[in-house]
């Protein structure tokens, strides 16, 4: 009986997303799609992602996340528009466990989501930009019962994390940030000041009314 093998492209480039629900090693195809792995090193060296949850479940199907509002309608590329798709015949949604560009299902619209498939995906083939894939005994290699608790709109109801992402090796030497993920999180920190602030202003004029 005579092996097969399977051959993949050489990878180049990997990161760690640290969730909630275990950690989810990535390793990239930056030679395959620049433009999208250089996005995804970018967002992450600027903290974009820490605090986003998975916003989307579909059983058997896809995890997704990558959006700040955590409402899939959000999201910005690090290009400040978005992107075109960059299509190759090698790189595939043959198995569980690869990561994607999500759009807008219109061609040349990625941003900032990606998903995670579940299963074989071969409607995804052609539509979506292929990363790469993960590996190890995680979230997504062994879902618990509570991942699919979802709502008719396919929101977890427990929705996982992301709490921050580790960049293992980036190809990508020469990128320049707009902004480092300490001011980003300075930031978010003064928006949540800002917003509780506006919560007790509202609720002391309730009061005097």
């Amino acid at each position: 009986m005579s092996n097969i093998y399977i051959y993949e492209p050489a990878t180049n480039g990997k990161v760690v997303l640290e969730t909630t629900m275990g950690d989810i090693e990535i390793e990239l195809w930056s030679k395959e799609a620049p433009k999208a792995c250089r996005n995804f090193i970018a967002l992450i060296m600027e903290g974009y992602y820490d605090g986003q949850i998975f916003h989307r479940i579909v059983q058997d199907f896809i995890v997704q996340t990558g959006d700040p509002t955590g409402t899939g309608n959000g999201g910005e590329s690090f290009y400040g528009e978005p992107f075109e798709d960059e299509p190759h015949q090698r790189l595939k949604f043959s198995r569980r466990g690869l990561v994607g560009m999500a759009n807008n299902q219109v061609r040349n619209s990625n941003t900032s989501q990606f998903f995670i498939t579940l299963n074989q995906t071969p409607e995804l083939q052609g539509k979506h930009v292929s990363l790469k894939g993960e590996g190890g005994d995680t979230i997504l290699t062994r879902p618990p019962s509570r991942l699919s608790e979802t709502d008719a709109s396919e929101r977890p109801l427990y929705p996982p994390k992301i709490k921050s992402i580790k960049i293992l090796d980036n190809p990508f030497d020469d990128i320049v940030v707009r902004i480092t993920a300490a001011e980003r999180r300075k930031q978010e920190a003064r928006r949540r000041e800002s917003a509780r602030e506006r919560e007790e202003m509202a609720g002391r004029k309730k009061v005097k009314k």
